[in-house]
C-alpha cells in the first residue's frame, strides 16, 4: 500500500520535567511537574503529518517493552502506519526533556535505543514504501547512512525530499544534494555552515552558502521570527503565527516538518506549504509535550482561516 508521507526516525518516551533552572553536577532541586508521553523528532513529525491529514508511514527500529507499546498505541491513536523492526534485546529511545518554568524553553537528552541501529537495509527492506511516497522525510537521531540510503531511494524514485538536520552536526555535500527541502533550525544552520545566524542579514548569508552545497531549498527556521526560504534565485521571510500563549517548544520543529510534508504531498505551492507548516508549529507550542501536541487538520485550517490564507 503506497502512502503519502513516508517518514524516517527515531520513537522515544519523553521524560519531562519542569522546574525553574537546570540542577548543576552534584545538586538535587524539587521539580514543578512531570509527565511521561511519546516522543522523538521523527515519531512526532510522522503525528504532525498524520494529524495534519496525510496517509503516513513511519519508519523505525523498536525494542519490546512498555516504551514500543507507548509508541504502538500512539501511532493508532494518531493514524501513523509503523513500517518497525522489532529488536527484542535492546530498549526503545527515551528522552529526557527539561522545560523551564515560566519561558517554555527546553533542553533534551535523547538516548536512541534500538532506532541506534537503523541502518541503510533498513531503507532497503522499505525500499518500496519509500518509493511509492510523495514526501520521504528523514532527521539525525539515527545514524547518517540510513538517512542517506533513505534520500537515495527517494530521490531515484522522483519523491520529494526532506532533510531536517537534527540534532545537529556537519554534513558532507553529497548527503545535502539529495534534498529537495533542507530545515535548520539556526543553531543547525551555524553548525553546518560555520557561519553565526544572530539576525535576519546573517541568516540570509548562511541560506545561500548552505544552499550553494547543493540543495534545493533552504527552509531556515527562526522560532518566533518566523521562518526564512532561499531557492537560489530568491530569498523569502514567512512570517510567524500566533495561536495563543507558549507553553512549550518542544515539538515545534517536528510540527512544523510533519505539517510541510503534508502540504507538499498535497500539491501545494511551496509557500502555500510554509504557511501550513508555520500554522501546524504555531497551535502546538500552545500545549504541553511533543507528539500528544500536534493538532488536527480542523484546528490547522481554522488559524489559517482566521489569518485569512
Amino acid at each position: 500500500m503506497a502512502h503519502d508521507v513516508v517518514i524516517l526516525g527515531v520513537f522515544a518516551g519523553d521524560a519531562t520535567f519542569k522546574a525553574a533552572r537546570l540542577p548543576v553536577l552534584g545538586e538535587t532541586l524539587l521539580g514543578d511537574g512531570f509527565s511521561l508521553g511519546p516522543g522523538g523528532k521523527g515519531s512526532n513529525q510522522a503525528i504532525a503529518a498524520a494529524k495534519a491529514g496525510a496517509d503516513t508511514a513511519f519508519i523505525t527500529r523498536l525494542g519490546d517493552d512498555a516504551f514500543a507499546a507507548l509508541a504502538y498505541e500512539t501511532w493508532k491513536t494518531a493514524g501513523v502506519t509503523p513500517l518497525v523492526r522489532t529488536m527484542p534485546d535492546e530498549a526503545t529511545g527515551a528522552a529526557f526533556i527539561f522545560l523551564e518554568q515560566g519561558t517554555g524553553q527546553n533542553a533534551i537528552i535523547v538516548c536512541p535505543g534500538a532506532a541506534t541501529g537503523i541502518a541503510a537495509d533498513d531503507m532497503d527492506a522499505q525500499a518500496e514504501a519509500i518509493s511509492g511516497a510523495k514526501v520521504f522525510v528523514a532527521q539525525l537521531e539515527q545514524p547518517l547512512e540510513a538517512a542517506q540510503r533513505g534520500l537515495e531511494i527517494a530521490r531515484a524514485a522522483g519523491v520529494t525530499t526532506i532533510l531536517n538536520p537534527a540534532p545537529a552536526r556537519a554534513l558532507p555535500d553529497d548527503v545535502l544534494k539529495l534534498c529537495d527541502l533542507l530545515t535548520p533550525n539556526e543553531s543547525e544552520t551555524e553548525i553546518l555552515t560555520g557561519l553565526p545566524v544572530r539576525t535576519i542579514e546573517e541568516a540570509e548569508t548562511a541560506a545561500r552558502a548552505l544552499q550553494a552545497r547543493g540543495p534545493k531549498n533552504i527552509i531556515l527556521t527562526l522560532g518566533e521570527n518566523g521562518a526564512l526560504w532561499y531557492d537560489g534565485d530568491h530569498m523569502r521571510m514567512i512570517e510567524p503565527m500566533h495561536a495563543g500563549d507558549t507553553v512549550d517548544t518542544t515539538g515545534a520543529g517536528d510540527a512544523f516538518n510533519g505539517g510541510l510534508a503534508t502540504a507538499l504531498a498535497e500539491g501545494r505551492p511551496l509557500d502555500d506549504s510554509l504557511q501550513f507548516a508555520t500554522a501546524v508549529a504555531a497551535i502546538s507550542v500552545t500545549r504541553r509535550g511533543a507528539g500528544q501536541a500536534m493538532p488536527s487538520r480542523a484546528e490547522v485550517e481554522a488559524l489559517l482561516a482566521k489569518k485569512g490564507l
